[in-house]
């Protein structure tokens, strides 16, 4: 009997020890998360001390904005810690993107070993007063990321994006502690950017006289409608500076040598026949593009990028390179004189010099490419950066080579993919299906042994527009998936898709608060 009554006993100290440390939902997962007793509770009456700090003061400011839905109106943010509840701090003990949340029942202290890492502890914290209404849980964090490059992709030249939908993109991307904004904005559809230099791009460059009404596939129907848009360099350098104040870098993409229906309309010597060019009505891939063999083309591609590295300050340029059909070099006199003059065997080694070169000059200028991974055709440099799409060959033959890579496969990485099985209940997409759970299972280093791990920069989820006409929709298409691609990216070492998946019941909430709509196929179990 005195058995049965101490069993029942340690039964009931087990369950209160459950029910007083209830479970910590983060995502992307945190490294180590050690729950303790009690809570504390995040209202109004909450003030958040930063320091002396400026960034400090900036950062608290920017988390009292994003707990508003809960507290009802922004924290006070102070330099002063007396009767403060929120404490933030930098740490230079831990690294630059490492923070540390600690909730007790009398206050909550974040630390980072910069402000970038106390925005990213602060994000934590966003998500524990938001699923709890207030009341957040006592907790020792202690977390970092494992990849150092972290990005999502948005296409903003098959639909255009206002500034304010650019920077609600840029939002949702902090919200899930990505780093980088990779920016595509040109292509055959259209010239996004206004380059001082050649006006014409912009007034001309930027506007399709119609678009095609359905999908590629199976319509032949087009809207009648002239479709145009482009950012004025006033508007990108207020993304990008938007962008810095949430830690995230821009990183703009100017696509060369295909997809140049854009630049080639308004400045038709561009291109090998040098006339009869038209900003693209349709998706795919046009047989024009920069003619490789004149050197006025060097000298345009040198001047855009003069005006491109002093809006964005990023390490990486991202230049294109994919997609690039060689029909009109082989025809091209001026491109077959190149390939003579500089020994090269055939078009592809054409391309390899064309990328090379422009690589060189951004380099004199203190900046490094990103190219996809195409660029790997007819020979690369040591120094230039893949970006693997066509799955992740490519950034496995980069890695193997010694080359840098970012893993973006489309079998994993391409958001504008349907995300059921079903996909007559979706809105129109690519056709292609990627569920959450595929999204998940990325392997970054699959196929590389461990010496070659070290090539691999990180992961990054690309949204291309065709069938995205508006934001509203695009975030349709980014939550949840974005989550999921942000856990491999955060924290690849310690994936576990079941606990995902609790997980993000719980983190949806922060969808809610932050009035986001989203797909909710994966949440009512209907996307597989």
């Amino acid at each position: 009997m005195k058995q049965l009554v101490l069993l029942a006993s340690l039964l009931l100290l087990s369950w209160t020890t459950t029910a007083a440390t209830p479970e910590i939902n983060i995502v992307p997962k945190p490294l180590l998360v050690k729950p303790a007793e009690g809570s504390f509770t995040v209202d109004a009456k909450t003030t958040v001390a930063a320091g002396p700090d400026k960034e400090l003061l900036r950062v608290g400011r920017l988390f009292a904005t994003m707990i508003e839905p809960v507290t009802g109106h922004n924290l006070p943010v102070k330099r002063s810690s007396a009767n403060a509840a929120i404490l933030l701090s930098v740490n230079d003990d831990l690294e630059e993107e490492e923070y540390r949340l600690t909730v007790t029942p009398h206050d909550i202290t974040v630390q980072g070993g910069s402000p970038k890492g106390v925005l990213y502890g602060l994000q934590s914290l966003r998500q524990l007063i938001v699923d709890g209404g207030g009341v957040v849980p006592a907790v020792e964090i202690s977390d970092k990321p494992f990849f150092g490059y972290r990005g999502a992709m948005l296409d903003v030249v098959r639909h255009f994006m206002p500034v304010e939908d650019v920077k609600a993109f840029i939002d949702i991307v902090a919200m899930h502690k990505l780093n980088r904004f990779h920016w595509h904005l040109t292509d055959d559809q259209g010239w996004r950017i206004d380059i001082r230099k050649y006006p014409d791009l912009a007034r001309v460059g930027s506007i399709r006289k119609e678009t095609l009404f359905g999908h590629l596939r199976t319509s032949s129907e087009y809207d009648g409608t002239p479709y145009g848009g482009y950012y004025t360099q006033s508007e990108i350098r207020e993304i990008v500076n938007y962008a810095a104040e949430r830690y995230v870098e821009v990183i703009p993409e100017i696509e060369m040598p295909g997809h140049a229906l854009g630049a080639l309309t308004p400045y038709p010597w561009l291109g090998c026949r040098g006339e009869g060019y038209n900003v693209w009505t349709r998706w795919g891939i046009s047989s024009d593009v920069f003619c490789a063999g004149k050197e006025t083309t060097f000298e345009f591609i040198e001047n855009v990028l003069a005006e491109v590295i002093e809006l964005f300050p990023s390490k990486y340029i991202h230049i294109g390179g994919d997609e690039c059909p060689k029909a009109r070099w082989k025809a091209c006199p001026h491109c077959q004189q190149r390939m003579k003059e500089n020994g090269l065997q055939n078009e592809e080694h054409l391309q390899s010099y064309f990328m090379q070169r422009v690589e060189k000059w951004l380099q004199a200028h203190g900046r490094e490419i990103i190219g996809w991974d195409e660029i790997l055709q007819g020979g690369i440099s040591k120094t230039a950066t893949v970006m693997s799409w066509r799955g992740s060959k490519g950034g496995i033959a980069a890695a193997k080579a010694g080359n840098k890579a970012i893993m973006a496969p489309n079998t994993h990485c391409y958001l504008d993919y349907n995300q059921t099985a079903e996909p007559r209940y979706e809105p129109l997409a690519n056709g292609k299906y990627l569920p959450v759970r595929t999204v998940y299972a990325l392997d970054p280093y699959d196929q590389l042994t461990p010496s070659e791990r070290a090539c691999i920069l990180g992961v990054q989820a690309n949204l291309w527009t065709e069938y995205i006409p508006d934001f509203f929709h695009a975030k349709h298409m980014l939550l949840p998936r974005l989550a999921a691609l942000a856990e491999v990216g955060w924290a690849c070492d310690r994936k576990d898709f079941e606990d995902f998946r609790k997980r993000m019941s719980h983190f949806r909430k922060t969808y809610d608060a932050a009035g986001y709509n989203y797909a909710t196929y994966f949440f009512d179990g209907k996307d597989e």
